[in-house]
């Protein structure tokens, strides 16, 4: 399946400029921590089931005091300082991830690799004409921008490992650096300018 390349003008405030690897680094772990469960979880010697009753008195047997089978000395006791469910999400100023975003795309348009098709559409949702059009392109590992919602493409790409589909709202640092090409269409790209116009 072919697609028609066009080789717009890119505006140098939003794919030229500096780049921050220090920003790219710091949200990619934002991104990475929000998406943790955070589920983790152990018994302390307060949670696990029995020992209740003092195992021996506590003066005269000759061992040592113990006040319960529970305890984390011993075998089936609770665990010291282990994991508790949590949140590990946090939130970086929105200047920054905006700061960050642009370094992505200028690093990216540095090596060459954002391809932009005038329109972007399927006959039907089937992973073998996706893996055609990209084939097409010569490109195996690619992040594809919609404008809007566009169930095909995004059904026809679900099922290659190397490809994903998302709309401009969703654009983020983290799949920018993870995929190798970056494939919009024009539409995406004047939606992209809008929102991150200065």
């Amino acid at each position: 399946m072919d697609v028609q390349v066009i080789h717009p003008q890119l505006r140098k405030e939003i794919f030229g400029v500096e780049l921050r690897p220090h920003l790219l680094h710091q949200v990619v772990t934002m991104q990475r921590n929000n998406r943790r469960a955070g589920t983790a979880s152990t018994k302390s010697k307060g949670l696990v089931r029995g020992g209740g009753k003092k195992p021996w008195r506590q003066k005269g047997t000759g061992r040592a005091r113990a006040g319960s089978i529970r305890s984390p000395l011993w075998v089936g006791g609770g665990t010291i300082f282990g994991p508790q469910p949590r949140d590990y999400s946090y939130r970086m100023p929105k200047r920054a991830r905006r700061e960050a975003l642009l370094s992505a795309l200028s690093l990216k348009n540095k090596e060459g690799k954002i391809i932009v098709v005038h329109t972007l559409e399927l006959p039907e949702a089937k992973t073998k004409l996706m893996r055609q059009m990209l084939q097409g392109l010569q490109v195996k590992s690619a992040l594809i921008v919609l404008p809007q919602a566009d169930e095909r493409v995004e059904l026809s790409s679900r099922n290659l490992p190397n490809v994903k589909a998302l709309r401009v709202e969703g654009l983020n640092v983290y799949d920018l650096l993870r995929y190798e090409h970056l494939i919009m269409t024009e539409g995406a790209l004047r939606l992209i300018e809008e929102r991150l116009a200065a």
